[in-house]
């Protein structure tokens, strides 16, 4: 169904893993009347990730190392505030950011994100609980403990991007 050009284009991206990219690189290349939708699009960038031997869906995130964490909150121009977990999610499904809070200036410094699987688990029964909700809470407690300052993470057990933050309660 792709060109041969086209294609390449698409192979390019996926060896990128840049699914966004090569999606509308497929649907911007054909010219189909009438033109195909998103799940046809979808199911040929995923054809084209299993032919080169590639995962469609992000792999879990390695698990957080609390000393690299530590070195990079060192790191920071500014002396934190508050550690803080808060959920995010792209077209892939639901992670967890770890940041740093500065006040002077008020800055959010990322340390890491924790995403354990697409959001088909939720459709699996596999969640919750959400383990990379979990894992944040626990490495960001203890990295919050080593910097004497708060942790917070308003949304623990439901992913929820619009959650109050921390500084929202300063």
């Amino acid at each position: 169904m792709l060109t041969p050009q086209a294609q390449d284009q698409v192979d390019t991206l996926v060896r990128m893993d840049r699914q966004i990219e090569a999606l509308k690189t497929v649907r911007d290349s054909l010219d189909e009347a009438p033109r195909p939708g998103l799940y046809d699009c979808l199911d040929l960038v995923a054809e084209r990730y299993a032919a080169l031997g590639k995962r469609f869906h992000r792999s879990p995130t390695p698990p957080l190392d609390l000393e690299a964490l530590t070195t990079k909150v060192r790191l920071l121009p500014h002396r934190p505030a508050a550690i803080e977990a808060v959920w995010d999610g792209d077209s892939e499904g639901w992670f967890v950011l770890l940041l740093a809070i500065t006040l002077a200036p008020k800055a959010e410094h990322h340390l890491a994100y924790v995403q354990h699987g697409s959001d088909l688990r939720a459709f699996n029964g596999q969640v919750p609980p959400w383990p990379e909700a979990a894992e944040a809470s626990s490495v960001g407690r203890a990295l919050a403990e080593r910097f004497d300052v708060p942790f917070h993470f308003a949304s623990p057990e439901t992913p929820d991007d619009e959650a109050p933050r921390w500084w929202d309660a300063q």
